[in-house]
């Protein structure tokens, strides 16, 4: 199978609502490996949708802490391992990651000591290992190399950009970050900018429909990135491909994939992709231009075919 990057979830924020898109996750299969980035709701429904089994979960990587990311992420675990998942998981994020698992094996006690009784499963708690990283080199396996870099996400402070390596293709994940040029440098030259992206026109409907809307707006302009402001980054970086995720907001009916691009081409003219749930980007070379799976079906199988 092609080294492939598919979008699980693309909403920025942790509210879902009804027939909306999901919050964010990505699968990224490269060089053989399966590596979900970030583990917000939905993630676990959203990985057999596109065709993997639970059981060959090998690489999880959270970019930071806020419920958006991480939420799920001890529910797609246990689900593995109910599902017979017996082989070892890499957990990797920022300081505070190992608090998060040991607390929710914690509060799944009764039930994991119950199964390894009853059932016969190995020790989930023995199974995982975390490790905690901080900016650069998180992970040297072979083939594949994985770096970080810390990001602007205020109030967040161990948020990070990642940038994951495999014979001679990059894929650069911008995480949650305000407009931040040395990302510029980071994501030199990748097949692939996963960049975050916002409408300034839809940030207005959406605090009023969420509430609490004078210091929701404060945080959103100060901790996330204008669509023109990710082009810029990407033009900078001459990336391959730039994909627009974590969309803020994501589900106003009144903003199209239109508005997105018009906001983009002011300042990237490369090649282009807006974030849906669902779709898959083929991950080619950093010297090759990057193709888009452009399934529209409702049908799972066949968007992730």
């Amino acid at each position: 199978m092609s080294d492939r990057l598919v979008l699980l979830g693309t909403k920025g924020g942790p509210a879902i609502r009804p027939g909306g898109p999901w919050p964010t996750s990505t699968l990224l299969e490269l060089g053989g490996r399966t590596i979900v980035v970030d583990c917000g709701l939905g993630v676990t429904r959203g990985l057999t949708d596109a065709g993997l089994s639970l059981k060959a979960l090998d690489l999880i990587f959270i970019t930071h802490l806020h419920s958006d990311h991480v939420l799920e992420l001890g529910a797609l675990i246990h689900t593995a391992w109910t599902a017979g998942l017996a082989t070892p998981v890499r957990l990797f994020g920022p300081i505070g990651l190992n608090r998060y698992w040991q607390s929710f094996v914690q509060a799944l006690e009764f039930d994991i000591e119950t199964r390894i009784d009853d059932e016969g499963r190995p020790d989930l708690r023995r199974m995982v290992e975390v490790v905690e990283f901080g900016e650069g080199d998180v992970l040297r396996d072979g083939a594949l190399g994985v770096t970080a870099l810390r990001v602007d996400h205020p109030p967040v402070t161990e948020c990070f950009a990642l940038r994951f390596e495999h014979a001679g293709k990059s894929i650069v994940f911008s995480a949650d970050t305000a407009f931040f040029p040395p990302l510029a440098d980071f994501a030199r030259g990748a097949a692939i900018l996963l960049h975050e992206a916002m409408l300034e026109e839809g940030v207005e409907r959406l605090v009023a429909r969420t509430g609490n809307g004078v210091r929701l707006r404060q945080h959103l302009m100060a901790s996330h990135s204008l669509a023109g402001e990710a082009g810029t980054i990407a033009a900078r970086a001459g990336v391959g491909r730039l994909v627009l995720n974590h969309l803020i907001p994501a589900d106003d009916t009144e903003i199209g994939e239109a508005d997105w691009i018009e906001a983009v081409r002011k300042t990237w003219n490369g090649p282009l992709t807006i974030g849906r749930d669902g779709l898959v980007v083929v991950v080619e070379g950093d010297d090759a231009r990057n193709r888009e799976d452009l399934h529209e079906t409702g049908d799972a199988e066949e968007r992730f075919a």
